[in-house]
């Protein structure tokens, strides 16, 4: 089933700071890594390890904007905002991001207070301010010099809106009905597609969107990231109950496809998507 007839794009969003609250835009400008400014930047605790939502999901509650210049303002409650400016590279230095190893370059010290004082321990802002060789993509589904920002494996998140309907129709048959419907923020994608049936995306290879063509690699396998609301930080059950029941998918609870762009250019809300593969 290759059906995306009449898809088109009906929501984009950039998350500046990796598992920190992203904003919705109408437009956005496609890298090779991934969209301009989407997960440029990630915290790490004191070896240099990345923390997220996994271990940490009161950062759901905290948010992020990009700033002109590749800086971010960041907010949270309780919190006054704080503008924080790329880090100059001078000295960069070595992070761990799910067992991988690379260079990232320190913020400004009241960047780490602003967090570190926000989730009342020890933590470090880190930018990734030369994403076109710090971190490749897995060799197992990329070219050879293909890279990646601090996003958990590949440049950009798909899902669309007939596959969440599916799913949370599943959720209100199954043991924990009351925690649905989900909204489609629990699943923190790039791009939501309209108009393309439930599941469809299973069987897409390649698709375009916009003047933008993408590989699809593979299924997004989910994680306990998803169980949790990201206006009240609480987690739940579902989805995680209901993809096990229905859509596992090699080893992954899956929901979305993973994408690289094949080359760079602009997506805006509204504009097509084709299955060309």
């Amino acid at each position: 089933m290759l059906t995306g007839l009449d898809a088109v794009v009906h929501g984009i969003t950039i998350h500046p700071v990796k598992s920190v609250g992203g904003y919705a835009t109408a437009r956005a400008a496609v890298e090779p890594w991934g969209l301009a400014g989407d997960r440029r930047w990630m915290l790490v605790d004191a070896h240099g390890t990345a923390i997220t939502q996994r271990e940490r999901p009161e950062l759901a509650l905290s948010s992020a904007a990009t700033l002109p210049g590749g800086g971010v303002r960041l907010s949270a409650p309780g919190r006054a905002d704080l503008e924080v400016d790329p880090p100059e590279p001078l000295a960069s230095v070595g992070v761990t991001l799910f067992g991988t190893k690379f260079k990232a370059v320190a913020a400004a010290e009241a960047a780490h207070a602003w967090f570190s004082d926000y989730l009342g321990a020890e933590v470090r802002l880190m930018h990734l301010d030369d994403p076109a060789r710090r971190r490749a993509i897995d060799p197992k589904y990329a070219l050879p010099g293909e890279t990646v920002s601090f996003a958990d494996g590949f440049p950009l998140l798909v899902t669309t809106l007939a596959s969440l309907d599916a799913l949370n129709s599943l959720i209100a048959q199954g043991d924990h009905p009351s925690e649905g419907p989900l909204p489609m923020d629990r699943f923190r994608p790039n791009v939501v597609l309209e108009g393309a049936e439930a599941w469809a995306e299973d069987a897409w290879s390649r698709i375009s969107v916009g003047e933008v063509s993408f590989r699809i690699t593979k299924p997004c396998g989910r994680c306990v990231i998803t169980t949790t609301d990201q206006h009240t930080a609480e987690r739940g059950k579902e989805p995680l109950r209901t993809l096990a029941r229905h859509r596992m998918i090699g080893r992954s609870l899956a929901f979305g496809v993973l994408l690289i762009p094949e080359h760079t250019g602009v997506i805006r809300i509204g504009d097509p998507m084709k299955v060309l593969a």
